[in-house]
């Protein structure tokens, strides 16, 4: 089904004709022969091109074979599924029976079709696309089972039965409906009063001695000897991609014809061997719509601005054709196509606009174990990039010209994706993210714990500074408070008014691709917002697609009322919710995490789709002010609680401060014993100093004071990672804490090597594909074939994070190479000066 899916995807008309010119130059067709042979020994062409001057052929020639299992090799006199090219033939028979009289353009289809249920539709409106009437294809899905198979009369009887609800009124507007063409074959029968397929040899292809020219539809007995079988390539093997059940029909497809034959037909039309050329005038003049404009459509032929260039495409199965006359120049360009790969009409249509043509980039990673990202065990393959995705996995061969990678026995996995990361400021300076590529890292999402920068700004900065890996943001809570209240009136509930106001501010976010709303609800510009305030954004949030990821309000003292609080939102906002850097901060509550895990199941069973990230590190990097989480900096009774419950004073140095820098690096206790002071005295301390240094420094641009807190459990850190719906996340930047250079080889190290507390392959999959999930990322985070070619390869036996408090941007060992977007971004430990990353929108 999902195939077939993308096979409608593709039936439209192509407006964009070949382009032709007055005279194609030797250089010219070498080039197109040498590209066309390049793409065929590389799979991706199977067909035949002709082009001609005045009927002149200047170049013919057909590569591949008629079908998969015979490998019997294709002639240009080979038939092919015209797909939607077998409009014209459809066309050109109702102008025929026009001029014998058998019906009129403007006669209502019911006139012919008495079963018709829509009374104002008439065969101009068939013809040209302007009916409103529905594609039949979801009505048969709908309405009939997979052994049936579609005909022309079941199709009638399906509209009569169920009559679907036009799209629009006839002539209103111009929509491109096969169900127009099934019907016109049908009128076609009833005017003629014989099958379609005996009117079509009598009056077209015996007159043109079309000899390649049929009608064939399933449930004729026999195939026509040189009757094209379409196919695809999927992951290296030839699959067969020809008809499917609703190919019981005519009209919009199903007429055979080659390259040969099709050069008759295209001469024809310069003659009037079939009509007057009154007539054919008619066909090939823009359609009228109601109100009096134009639509560059007549019948069943598209045309340019100068109504010269008259051509059509056909995509049905594994079939891509297209035809373009230059009646001007008496010019005329075919190509047939039976391989399900579009890219030699691109290059096509390159070559002849006097372009070099872009051949796709091809890479083979040979000999690897893939970890695909799902889950599942490692399976020894090759994967094959082309451009920027995957193309196929599996038991693959070289291609002559491709570049080939030995991955040497190691894992080959999905990049990694970082579900809440700070690098991106950094990635100025550093725009290969060797923090970030150097631990297989090659998507960051931003806008984590409330602040965030503007859409538009994120993209000016990418595109001004283009870096190595992706990015992602989401909208920050405490961005659109300080955006909406003003940045020195935020600690304060928000009026209503101001709430309205942040609702369009994340709308117009959301539009432009943020992920979703993104609170910091436990940091001082944030902590002031009321459950409502948030909740109302969340729904907002929900309305448009998106998720909504917290920083929730207390990790400590209040941890019960913030689970309760981001429960609550995925509920009433109807949004999936996710905890960031889940963590249980309060010394008492150690070993709490299997009974917060459980609550959090409890959630997921009642319908909230309530998932967490996690950082695998026992201690945080934040700011003093949080270890007051009553925000009274000055009250006794609290900082002794925190010393006692919400770190260790003892393991938590400072990594920065401003007002006095000769404390960085130093502990709490360290700094109270040099000011002879009790811990708790000394944190307040610090926390006045800071606040005084930023009074007289406002335009300080550093962080004024930062530290790394040891606050958690290791039992209840492994619990935490081990939960089936983590996903793996740094709240890494560039410097302080080891997690911006380390967080995920960490894992693949000490949690899975070491530790064995999950397999290589759920890690993986915590770091990949639910990652993305987590983040409504449907294009990534697996190795599948038409997946983004983010990839990582390492050693799964030396993988290793080096980095330490002492050695913050200690580089991994066992990242072997980084791929992202299909481009080597990092190979033998250092970037490779790659920049192809992008910014990664809400679908």
């Amino acid at each position: 089904m999902n195939h077939f899916k993308i096979a409608l995807g593709v039936l439209l008309v192509s407006i964009a004709a070949i382009p032709v010119f007055a005279q194609y130059s030797p250089a010219q067709i070498h080039t197109l022969d040498s590209t066309l042979t390049i793409l065929h020994q590389q799979s991706m062409f199977n067909g035949a091109v002709l082009i001609a001057d005045h009927g002149k052929v200047k170049y013919k020639k057909a590569f591949g074979k008629v079908h998969i299992s015979t490998n019997e090799p294709l002639k240009t006199s080979s038939a092919f599924n015209l797909a939607s090219v077998s409009k014209q033939f459809i066309a050109m028979m109702v102008m025929l029976l026009e001029e014998k009289g058998k019906l009129d353009y403007d006669d209502p289809v019911i006139k012919h079709l008495p079963a018709f249920p829509y009374e104002t539709v008439t065969i101009r409106h068939l013809l040209t696309h302007t009916s409103g009437l529905p594609e039949y294809f979801d009505l048969a899905l709908a309405h009939q089972n997979t052994l049936d198979t579609l005909t022309n009369d079941e199709l009638l009887q399906l509209l009569a039965d169920f009559q679907p609800k036009p799209g629009f009124e006839p002539g209103e507007r111009w929509g491109y409906c096969n169900t127009g063409y099934v019907l016109l074959a049908s009128v076609i029968e009833k005017a003629a009063k014989m099958p379609i397929e005996t009117f079509f040899q009598q009056q077209i292809t015996g007159p043109l001695g079309l000899k390649d020219t049929y009608i064939y539809t399933l449930g004729m007995k026999q195939s026509p000897a040189n009757r094209v079988f379409g196919f695809r390539r999927e992951n290296g093997l030839e699959i067969p991609n020809d008809l499917i059940r609703f190919d019981g029909v005519v009209g919009d497809g199903n007429i055979y014809s080659s390259v040969d034959d099709l050069l008759k037909w295209d001469q024809s039309l310069y003659t009037e061997k079939l009509v007057s050329a009154k007539t054919l005038k008619e066909a090939f003049t823009p359609v009228r719509l109601n109100n009096g404009t134009t639509f560059p459509y007549g019948f069943a032929w598209s045309m340019d601005s100068s109504g010269q260039v008259l051509s059509h495409t056909g995509s049905w199965v594994g079939f891509l054709n297209e035809i373009t006359r230059d009646t001007k120049n008496r010019q005329t360009v075919i190509i047939l196509s039976s391989g399900s790969d579009g890219i030699a009409r691109k290059c096509l249509k390159e070559i002849l606009a006097g372009k070099q043509p872009e051949l796709p980039r091809l890479e083979l990673i040979t000999n690897v174990q893939l970890i695909d990202g799902t889950g599942t065990p490692p399976r020894w393959c090759a994967v094959r990039l082309r451009d920027n995705k995957i193309w196929e996995t599996g038991n693959l061969s070289a291609f002559p010209g491709e570049t080939v990678t030995n991955g040497s026995g190691q894992v080959l996995a999905p990049g990694f994706i970082d579900s809440h990361s700070h690098h991106f400021g950094g990635l100025q300076d550093s725009p290969g993210g060797l923090a970030l590529v150097s631990q297989g890292v090659t998507s960051i999402v931003i806008g984590q714990d409330g602040n965030s920068y503007p859409i538009d700004t994120i993209r000016q900065i990418m595109k001004k500074r283009p870096v190595a890996i992706n990015i992602a943001s989401y909208t920050g809570h405490t961005t659109l408070r300080e955006m909406v209240m003003g940045e020195n009136d935020v600690l304060r509930v928000a009026r209503p008014d101001e709430v309205a106001q942040m609702q369009t501010l994340m709308k117009t976010e959301m539009e432009k691709g943020s992920l979703g709303l993104a609170t910091g609800l436990e940091y001082e510009r944030a902590f002031y917002s009321n459950r409502s305030e948030v909740l109302d954004l969340a729904k907002t949030t929900a309305a448009l697609g998106g998720r909504y990821i917290s920083h929730i309000r207390s990790e400590d003292v209040s941890l019960d009322e913030a689970i309760d609080e981001i429960i609550q939102i995925g509920r009433e906002a109807k949004l999936p919710v996710q905890i960031s850097h889940i963590k249980i901060a309060k010394r008492d509550r150690w070993g709490y995490a299997p009974t917060l895990l459980a609550q959090l199941e409890s959630a997921r069973a009642s319908g909230v789709d309530i998932t967490a990230d996690c950082y695998p590190y026992d201690f945080w990097r934040s700011t003093l002010r949080v270890l007051f989480p009553n925000r009274d900096y000055t009250n006794p009774v609290s900082a002794e609680f925190a010393v006692n419950q919400l770190f260790d004073p003892a393991l938590s140095p400072l990594l920065s401060y401003a007002p006095n820098p000769e404390y960085s690096g130093k502990s709490i206790v360290e700094v109270a014993a040099l000011r002879k002071e009790t811990p708790a005295q000394t944190l307040m301390y610090l926390i006045a100093a800071a606040a005084e240094f930023d009074r007289k420094n406002p335009d300080f641009s550093d962080n004024t004071e930062g530290i790394m807190g040891k606050s958690m459990g290791e039992p209840d850190l492994e619990c935490f990672l081990a939960w089936p719906h983590t996903n793996i996340c740094s709240d890494g930047s560039w410097g302080g804490h080891p997690r911006g250079y380390g967080a995920f080889t960490r894992v693949l190290g000490r949690y899975v090597r070491e530790r064995k507390i999950m397999s290589l392959e759920t890690a993986v999959y915590k770091m990949t594909g639910l990652a993305a999930e987590h983040l409504g990322i449907t294009d990534r985070g697996i190795v599948a074939p038409g997946y983004f070619a983010d990839l990582v390869l390492f050693n799964p036996a030396t993988v290793q994070d080096r980095a330490t408090v002492q050695q913050p941007d200690a580089l991994s060992s066992g990242i072997e190479k980084v791929w992202v977007n299909g481009q080597l971004v990092y190979a033998a430990q250092k970037p490779t000066g790659q920049f192809p990353g992008v910014f990664i929108q809400r679908k």
